[in-house]
């Protein structure tokens, strides 16, 4: 096999590369946009280091160069190390820029428990080995060696010999019965030894090949889907160890008034654990949100832990990385859980950043603001610095369970790969790129396959490249997504993602609900309203109707303090019944002090414990009634009233009436004429306050916010729902508008307006349904300035641009550039110091001068 070796460093190709590229088979367009490197690539053997690896500003910076990781899962223990070489070709192929792998522990754990990492015993398990060859093919690498690591191993990557050895880390459920998934307690003294041992062993092979001594990896996810086991299964880890750690943590934190909370306080450690294993209904919701919240900070001090290991063994200047779980079934309504869980791990932790794990399948109308909003609140819990990743992007054509009842269109990687990158990710790992097969256990053990996966002999059937390395239907739509997106990787990397004056709160303790005592009343109480609301609001419309109405979004932790109204001016949030009491005073002072607050779902009334709290409701002047519910014989209606009007009849799913003490009622419900939703004065602000699930009509939530003096600065012309616009941003350099058409399958020809001025010189822009495009606003690259585009940037360099056209065959591509510019058969005109080039071809390429 040909030996690769590793590119020098370099932000694009031009000049020689250009033809060199061209005789190989590649157009220009593609050779001036082929991620052939990384922004900043890996050094080669006898290169100067680079340097550390960094994040700052929302960028992953490699050698102090803000860097766009495209990575792909390889699971080099999946394949024969004669293999190896020809996966990492197709990734090279595909335009990846580095290799992501798990390194799992049961694999490298011979039955003697002692561990190999250098292949003494089979080949495959030289994890040196397959990081070198990756390295010598000019990728990064992203290490992931749990100790849990999933990925379909038995026992979650963990050696079934742990849990023998040490019985007291096996968890226990509620009402003393058996954990059903293979958890442990993490912070039990036995398994922190066992990670250890196993740390002990890993770490300095990775230590040895970090970037900054000239290796090539970029960074290390610390265990994964850290309590996700307990969570799915609703199963929380209360052994011996963790419950006296948890009663400890509730007088701390509660001291005096625990009697109060929790009637078995008085009781013996015993007692006081029984109490907890087996709730009882009056306390069962408080249990509930307290043990959520316990375990946070529990799980932030067991990556302390693994961190501190891991730095111990060698591990230093490269941003650890946490995983964060929570799609199915192509939704991802549970995955701020997941948020939740781990939030205390990463958030605003000095040299940890945190990666989304999401599989959604085809983006659609149905399930797009599921991944804006899994960015958008993984982003409210980082810092002004941490970037939004993507540890697990779901790669493939979804069917994994090889039954052909499960197919992922091509054009699903690739809209949620730019949503991803419109909303600032930096890293996104494609998972799982190509499949492999699960070798047999050094020791069998009877279980049926005796395999180390549970998948049987073939593992990874639906990735891009099968388990016997041939490329699959998703390959080619992978391919094309991740080289034109490495192909402007330079204009990328340093971009931030630019925001109207809108929010979407975002409440952590709306998902405390992991971990929900069974029978209990109370506790049904809170977790159905929360999963009916919570995030998106009912139905989803919130929002839906936010992104699809054009307002580019952020949200804020509504934990995190006070909002100021100058840098929120207008926030929009989803309520239920349930808000703690410091939110609801906390709301109360933002809307006060001047800001204008849009609340959507049944007024809050209790705190998350389920007792009474009016707190928001009083100040609001709005006494919340009976809740009606569409039923058999009664269609429930609500009448548009004030600035809501005119508006049809709707028909509705749920309404909370309410009666108002000041203000305007611009919703009523047709039966009762009683009021389900109003428009409030507060202090120096204004509250819009929807009490009904509000069906996604666009014109309705478009005139609430209006009546909060809030409308998105970008406009589009488009009448079928499914556009959308994002923009990113990079100081002086300018900035891209990312334009969507998720839609199935219906084109779209539109105008763009910003602040009521044309934009793109009122030239219209054609999207095709289930597509989307990157185009330039004022944006200097490869030596020319755009003033915009109606195609889309594919590649720039040496003075020259590559453009794919949007249009249908034979349309229109218009491109201004700033000065004189070329193009090879393009009607050419000047206007004011500009060249204006319009062109009818499918790819074609801008030159200077």
């Amino acid at each position: 096999m040909t030996h690769v070796p590793a590119p020098r460093r370099r932000t694009v190709l031009g000049g020689a590369a250009l033809g060199t590229l061209a005789t190989a088979g590649l157009s220009v367009q593609e050779a001036l946009a082929a991620p052939a490197a990384p922004v900043a690539a890996p050094a080669a053997p006898g290169d100067t280091a680079p340097g550390a690896v960094t994040y700052r500003n929302k960028q992953i910076l490699v050698g102090g160069k803000p860097a766009l990781v495209l990575a792909g899962e390889i699971h080099y223990f999946r394949l024969k190390k004669a293999d190896w070489q020809s996966r990492l070709d197709k990734a090279k192929a595909a335009g990846l820029n580095t290799i992501a792998t798990y390194i799992p522990w049961m694999w490298h754990e011979l039955p003697d428990g002692t561990i190999d990492v250098t292949g003494r015993t089979r080949p495959e398990r030289d994890l040196g080995a397959f990081i070198d060859l990756c390295h010598r093919n000019g990728f990064f690498f992203i290490a992931r060696p749990g100790p849990f690591t999933m990925a379909e191993l038995k026992g979650e990557g963990v050696p079934e010999r742990v849990r023998k050895d040490h019985p007291e880390i096996v968890s226990t459920g509620w009402n003393d019965a058996p954990a059903t998934t293979p958890t442990v307690d993490y912070l039990a003294p036995a398994f922190l030894k066992e990670m250890r041992h196993w740390y002990a062993a890993v770490m300095p092979v990775l230590a040895k090949r970090l970037h900054g001594d000239g290796g090539p990896v970029i960074s290390l996810q610390l265990d994964n889907e850290i309590g996700m086991l307990a969570w799915v299964s609703n199963s929380p880890d209360l052994t011996d160890h963790l419950t006296a750690d948890f009663d400890g943590w509730l007088r701390e934190e509660y001291g005096d008034g625990l009697a109060k909370r929790y009637p078995f306080t008085g009781e013996d450690l015993a007692g006081r654990r029984k109490a907890i294993r087996n709730p009882r209904e009056e306390y069962g919701a408080a249990l509930m949100h307290d043990l959520g919240r316990f375990m946070r900070g529990r799980f932030a001090r067991y990556v302390t832990e693994l961190r501190s290991a891991a730095e111990e063994y060698g591990i230093t200047g490269i941003p650890f990385v946490i995983n964060i779980h929570g799609t199915s079934d192509s939704r991802a309504e549970p995955f701020p859980i997941g948020i939740s869980q781990l939030m205390e791990t990463y958030g605003g932790i000095e040299g940890t950043i945190s990666g989304a794990d999401f599989y959604l399948g085809d983006l659609t109308l149905r399930n797009v603001t599921d991944l804006y909003l899994i960015n958008a609140f993984m982003d409210a819990i980082n810092d002004d610095d941490q970037p939004v990743t993507a540890l697990e992007f779901d790669a493939g054509h979804a069917d994994y369970g090889q039954n052909l009842d499960s197919q992922t269109s091509p054009s699903g990687v690739d809209l949620k790969t730019r949503l991803c990158i419109a909303q600032g990710a930096k890293m996104l790992n494609y998972y799982l790129f190509a499949g492999g097969f699960n070798p047999k256990l050094d020791k069998p053990t009877g279980d049926g396959n005796d395999r180390i996966g549970i998948t049987g002999e073939r593992h990874g059937f639906a990735a891009p490249v099968d388990p016997e390395g041939r490329p699959g239907v998703s390959y080619e739509p992978t391919r094309r997504t991740v080289r034109a997106m490495g192909g402007l990787a330079d204009v990328l990397a340093p971009m931030r993602t630019t925001y109207d004056d809108v929010a979407l709160g975002f409440v952590p303790d709306h998902y405390l609900t992991e971990y929900h005592p069974p029978e209990l009343a109370s506790v049904q109480r809170v977790l159905d309203e929360a999963v009916n609301t919570r995030g998106a609001g009912p139905r989803g419309s919130l929002a839906r109707a936010m992104l699809l109405g054009g307002f580019r979004y952020r949200s804020v932790n509504l934990q995190a303090g006070d909002l100021d109204p100058k840098s929120v001016p207008v926030l929009a949030l989803a309520t239920g019944e349930h808000l703690g009491a410091e939110l609801q005073r906390r709301l109360v002072r933002y809307t006060e002090a001047g800001g204008r607050l849009l609340l959507s779902g049944r007024l809050p009334v209790k705190d998350m414990a389920d007792k009474k709290c009016t707190v928001l409701a009083d100040a609001l002047g709005l006494k919340a009634g009976t809740t009606l519910t569409d039923a058999n014989r009664f269609w429930l209606s609500v009448t548009a009233h004030g600035w809501a009007a005119p508006l049809p009849e709707v028909r509705l799913s749920r309404t909370q009436l309410c009666e108002p003490s000041r203000g305007t009622t611009v919703l009523r419900e047709l039966s009762t004429g009683k009021g389900c939703g109003f428009d409030v004065p507060l202090g120096k602000g204004r509250a819009v306050v929807i009490t009904t699930d509000y069906q996604c009509d666009l014109t309705f939530w478009d005139r609430a916010f209006r009546a909060l003096d809030a409308a998105p600065a970008l406009r589009h012309s488009a009448t079928d729902p499914g556009v959308f616009l994002l923009t990113t941003a990079d100081g002086e350099r300018g900035r891209l508008l990312h334009a969507f058409n998720v839609s199935s399958g219906y084109d779209q020809d539109f105008t763009v307006t910003e602040n009521g001025k044309p934009l793109f010189g009122g030239e219209k822009l054609h999207l095709p349904g289930r597509t989307a495009a990157i185009l330039p606003l004022g944006l200097t690259t490869g030596g020319l300035r755009i003033a915009y585009a109606t195609a889309e940037l594919t590649g720039a360099a040496d003075g020259r641009a590559a453009f794919r056209a949007l249009g249908a065959p034979g349309g229109e591509s218009v491109v201004v550039v700033e000065g004189a510019a070329r193009c090879d058969g393009a009607r050419v005109s000047t206007e004011g110091g500009r060249t204006v080039l319009r062109v009818r071809r499918a790819e074609f390429t801008v030159r200077r001068g």
